[in-house]
């Protein structure tokens, strides 16, 4: 969400290099000096797995996506394509705005952090939304996604940033 020198990137990329992973953050096409056309949300899932393959090619694993905010909603389509990951963490997708109906359904998402005071993304619509995230008939359901609140936080974290950082950093992936 936002761009790559954001507040909530800037202490995802802290958490995640405390527990000694490596982080690759990165602006999606048309934000900040990226090239390339805004598209919708949904040429930005090519962005998301172009970052991973990057990464893939660098480092060795385990592999975790994390995506906020609009990087949440891209991250849990390109994750609904194929793009293999090892997990997924979320933080405030913004479900107010945009139809992330498909979110029950991302493979491999283990927790969504959220903000008490989050206009973008309200607790109680995003727990009806996950609860909605039932496999058909016969399929193996899935580990259930960890609900973390951040109290006192709206969308943006500001002044929530160390509750976030530990959140993140002490979670067991």
């Amino acid at each position: 969400g936002g761009d790559m020198t954001n507040n909530v990137v800037l202490t995802a990329v802290r958490a995640l290099t405390a527990r000694n992973l490596s982080a690759l953050r990165f602006n999606f096409r048309g934000v900040g000096r990226s090239t390339g056309v805004y598209g919708g949300g949904v040429e930005e899932a090519d962005d998301v797995a172009a970052a991973l393959t990057f990464l893939k090619s660098r480092v060795s694993g385990p592999y975790y996506v994390v995506g906020y905010s609009f990087g949440a909603a891209v991250a849990g389509r390109a994750l609904l394509q194929e793009l293999r990951a090892d997990g997924a963490v979320f933080v405030s997708p913004p479900i107010a705005f945009m139809d992330l109906s498909f979110l029950p359904r991302v493979p491999g998402l283990r927790l969504i952090l959220v903000g008490d005071r989050d206009e973008l993304c309200p607790l109680p619509s995003l727990e009806a939304l996950m609860a909605q995230g039932q496999p058909p008939p016969g399929e193996t359901p899935a580990p259930p996604v960890a609900i973390k609140v951040i109290e006192g936080a709206d969308h943006f974290f500001g002044g929530a940033e160390e509750e976030l950082f530990r959140a993140l950093r002490d979670f067991p992936f």
